[in-house]
């Protein structure tokens, strides 16, 4: 009988800039990503990302556009907990 797998922890791969994203550098994002950037956002690397890409277990839908996986933003934003709200928006009048 085999022991269940215990989850690998993610870490910051050596010569990368940085792992994780900032909000507002989420917020920021345009209406699609590549894999790469979703996979930064997440605290994946490149190859684990595409690898669950090519699994099909990435967290978020992954289109593919032509030759090019992309991520839609509000699919990502959803996975990481974040509700983008509109800050021009004024609160209604009372």
């Amino acid at each position: 009988m085999s022991k269940p797998r215990e989850p690998i922890p993610v870490t910051q791969a050596r010569g990368s800039r940085r792992a994780g994203m900032t909000r507002s550098e989420l917020l920021a994002l345009p209406v699609v990503v590549d894999v790469t950037t979703a996979a930064r956002a997440l605290g994946l690397g490149r190859s684990t990302a595409y690898e669950l890409v090519r699994r099909r277990e990435f967290p978020c839908r992954v289109l593919l556009v032509g030759s090019s996986y992309r991520v839609p933003t509000s699919d990502l934003l959803r996975v990481l907990g974040i509700h983008h709200v509109d800050q021009e928006q004024t609160p209604p009048a009372a």
